[in-house]
C-alpha cells in the first residue's frame, strides 16, 4: 500500500511538472510538439517530441534518441534549446521500448534500424529541409554509430561522444566482463520496466540507487554471472549478452570497425582520458579508421578531441576529474562544439571549422591544450624494462624498479592471485584518484622509475609486453600506469578496463587458448592511452595484478568462464624480467 501511495504521488507530481512545462513552451520563440509518432519498418510507433522555430519553414534537423527519457533529456541539457535557437528542428525520441515508445526494448541490437528509419523519417517532415545531424553522448552516441554504418542517405553529420567502437572494449574489456552492466540495468533501466509491467521494486532513479547499496554488494559477487536472479524479469538481453564470449561472431552486429566505408557522415569524435574504459578507445579507433577510409577525400570530415574529464554531459564544465585538477582551460561550452560542427556541416555555416588542426588534446599535468595534425602525435618509443628493486629507489620498500635499459632487468616477480579475495577498487567514482596504498598490497607487483630529472610528455598508445608464468589455465594480466609525485601521492591516468588482457583471449582472432600451467607466455597490451606530463621529480610507476573488482569480472583461474562456473582457484602468478624475457612498457614521449 505504501508503494502505491509513494507512485501515485510521483504520477501525480509528474502530471503537474508536465502541464506546467507545455503552458512554458507555448511561451517560447519556437513550438514543441510532444509525442510525435515516428513509424518503423516493422510497424512499431517510436514517439518524439518536436522542437522547431516558430517561422514556417523548413529546417535542417537534428535528431537525439534516448534510452533514459526524453522528458529527461530535455529538462537536464542546454543543447536542443540552443539548437533551436540557431535555426534547427529537433527531434528528441524515447528508442524502442523505453518510456512513450512502442516495442520491446533490447538494449543497443535494434538502433541501427531505428536510428536509420528514424533519421529518415525526420528528412521526410514538412518542416525538414532534408539534411539531418545526431549528436549525443553515451548510449545517445552509440545509436549514432549504430544507425550511421547503416548508411542513411539523409545524414550529413553526427557527434557521437564518449562511446564505443568495438564490443570487445565495451561489454567487455580484453576479455573480462564489464561488470557495470549489471548496475546500469539497475539503476537506468530496471525502474521505466517496473512501472510498465507493473512489477515491484524501485521505480525511480532515485530509488534504485538507494535499493542498490543492499542489491549491489550481493549482485556483483553473484556467480555464475548467468545466476543473477535480480535482472532476469527486468533485462532477458544481459542474459543473452553472457551467452556469448567476446570472441563469437554474433558480436558482429554491434561491432564498428570493419564498416566506416560505409559511413558518408561527417564526423566529430570526442572523449575524455578518465572517461569509462571504451571512450578513448573507441574515438581514437574510430578517428584512425574513418581518416583511412576517406584517405582519398580533400576533406577527410572527421576530428577527435580528447579531454581530461570523467564520463558525461556535465563533467566538460568541470576542471576537476576525481581528486586532479586541471585549471581553468580544461572545461569546455559542449554546447557550441557540438554545435558548431553540426552548423558547418549540415547548416552549411561557413565558420572555418574544417580548416583548424583536426586534433585537440588535452595533456595533463601540464594542464594545458594541444592543437595536432595527426593522431597519435609525432613521439619516440622509450623503453621501461621491468625489473629487481634497486637500493633506495622508491618510498615504498617494496617496490620494484622501471629500468629504462633492459641490462639491469634479471629474475622474476611473483604474486598470488585470489578470485575470492580479488584486488578492488577502492573509488566508486571515476577520475583521477591516489592509489598509493596499492603499493603495500601482497598482490600487487609495484614497479617504479627513479625520479625523473626533466620533465616527460608522454601522449598516444602505451604499449606492454609481459613474459608470465601461472599454475593455472587461465588468468587475467593487469597493468596500471600512474604518477608519482614527491609526496607519494599516485594518480591513475586512466579509467580501469584499457590496461587489462584475458591470458586465454591473447589473441582473440585465434579464440580461447588457455594456458599449459608453467608454460611462459608473452601478452601484449595495446589498449593503455592518455597524454600526461611527468614533471621533474615524479616517478613512473607500473603496476601489475590479477583483478581489478567490481569493476570488471573476476577470472576464476580454473579454464572455466565466470558466466558460467563459480568453481574459483588460488594461482601463483610468475612476471619475468630476465635477459631472455624482457618484459616492459613502452612509451609513447613526445619532444618538449
Amino acid at each position: 500500500m505504501k508503494k502505491f501511495r509513494i507512485l501515485s504521488l510521483a504520477t501525480f507530481l509528474f502530471i503537474v511538472w508536465f502541464a506546467a512545462r507545455t503552458l512554458c513552451a507555448q511561451s517560447l520563440d519556437y513550438v514543441v510538439e510532444k509525442d510525435v509518432a515516428v513509424p518503423m519498418r516493422d510497424g512499431a510507433v517510436l514517439r518524439a517530441d518536436v522542437l522547431r522555430p516558430k517561422n514556417n519553414g523548413s529546417f535542417p534537423v537534428l535528431v537525439y534518441r534516448t534510452p533514459y527519457g526524453k522528458e529527461f533529456a530535455l529538462q537536464d541539457y542546454t543543447t536542443f534549446r540552443h539548437a533551436v535557437e540557431r535555426g534547427y528542428a529537433v527531434v528528441v525520441e524515447d528508442v524502442r521500448g523505453r518510456y512513450s515508445s512502442g516495442g520491446n526494448f533490447v538494449a543497443y541490437q535494434q538502433e541501427g534500424h531505428d536510428g536509420y528509419d528514424t533519421i529518415e523519417w525526420a528528412a521526410s517532415q514538412p518542416w525538414s529541409n532534408g539534411a539531418v545531424g545526431t549528436f549525443g553522448l553515451s548510449y545517445p552516441g552509440a545509436v549514432q554509430w549504430l544507425a550511421a554504418v547503416e548508411n542513411p542517405p539523409h545524414l550529413k553529420a553526427m557527434v557521437p561522444a564518449m562511446t564505443f567502437s568495438t564490443p570487445q572494449n565495451f561489454f567487455y574489456a580484453g576479455g573480462t566482463w564489464d561488470m557495470s552492466w549489471i548496475d546500469w540495468i539497475w539503476n537506468n533501466m530496471a525502474p521505466d520496466v517496473r512501472i510498465k509491467r507493473h512489477m515491484a521494486g524501485p521505480k525511480t532513479l532515485d530509488e534504485a540507487v538507494v535499493a542498490w547499496k543492499d542489491v549491489g554488494p550481493k549482485a556483483v559477487r553473484e556467480l555464475p554471472l548467468a545466476s543473477l536472479a535480480e535482472l532476469q524479469e527486468i533485462a532477458p538481453y544481459y542474459y543473452e549478452w553472457l551467452r556469448h564470449p567476446v570472441d563469437d561472431p554474433w558480436w558482429e552486429w554491434s561491432e564498428l570497425r570493419d564498416k566506416y566505408d560505409h559511413v558518408n557522415a561527417a564526423v566529430l569524435n570526442f572523449s575524455a582520458w578518465y572517461d569509462d574504459n571504451y571512450g578513448p578507445e573507441g574515438a581514437t579507433t574510430n578517428f584512425a579508421g574513418l581518416l583511412k577510409a576517406r584517405a582519398s577525400q580533400r576533406d577527410p570530415r572527421t576530428q577527435l578531441i580528447l579531454g581530461p574529464w570523467v564520463h558525461g554531459v556535465d563533467s566538460t564544465a568541470k576542471t576537476k576529474s576525481g581528486e586532479r585538477e586541471f585549471g581553468p582551460t580544461a572545461a569546455i561550452a559542449y554546447d557550441e562544439v557540438v554545435l558548431r560542427w553540426l552548423d558547418h556541416y549540415v547548416r552549411g555555416v561557413d565558420n572555418g571549422v574544417e580548416k583548424e588542426k583536426p586534433v585537440r588534446y588535452f595533456v595533463m599535468g601540464d594542464k594545458q591544450w594541444h592543437n595536432a595534425d595527426s593522431w597519435p602525435p609525432p613521439a619516440k618509443p622509450i623503453s621501461y624494462y621491468l625489473g629487481p628493486p634497486q637500493s633506495q629507489q622508491s618510498p615504498e620498500t617494496n617496490a620494484k624498479t622501471l629500468y629504462n635499459s633492459h641490462g639491469e632487468a634479471k629474475g622474476f616477480s611473483s604474486f598470488l592471485s585470489d578470485p575470492a579475495d580479488p584486488v578492488t577498487n577502492p573509488y566508486a567514482s571515476s577520475g583521477g584518484h591516489d592509489y598509493r596504498e596499492f603499493a603495500n598490497r601482497k598482490d600487487v607487483l609495484t614497479f617504479d622509475s627513479p625520479p625523473l630529472d626533466h620533465d616527460m610528455e608522454v601522449t598516444g598508445p602505451i604499449h606492454a609486453e609481459v613474459f608470465l608464468s601461472c599454475d593455472c589455465r587461465d588468468m587475467d594480466l593487469w597493468i596500471s600506469l600512474l604518477d608519482v609525485a614527491p609526496d607519494g601521492t599516485a594518480f591513475n591516468l586512466m579509467s580501469p578496463g584499457l590496461g587489462v588482457v584475458r591470458a586465454s583471449y591473447r589473441d582473440v582472432k585465434r579464440g580461447r587458448q588457455l594456458l599449459k600451467p608453467g608454460e611462459i607466455y608473452e601478452l601484449r597490451l595495446e589498449n593503455l592511452i592518455t597524454s600526461n606530463v611527468f614533471l621533474k621529480g615524479h616517478r613512473i610507476r607500473a603496476q601489475i595484478f590479477g583483478s581489478f573488482f567490481p569493476d570488471f569480472s573476476r577470472n576464476l583461474q580454473t579454464g572455466e568462464l565466470e558466466a558460467t562456473s563459480a568453481k574459483m582457484q588460488k594461482a601463483t602468478i610468475r612476471i619475468l624480467h630476465d635477459d631472455q624475457h624482457t618484459s616492459r612498457v613502452i612509451l609513447p614521449v613526445v619532444e618538449r
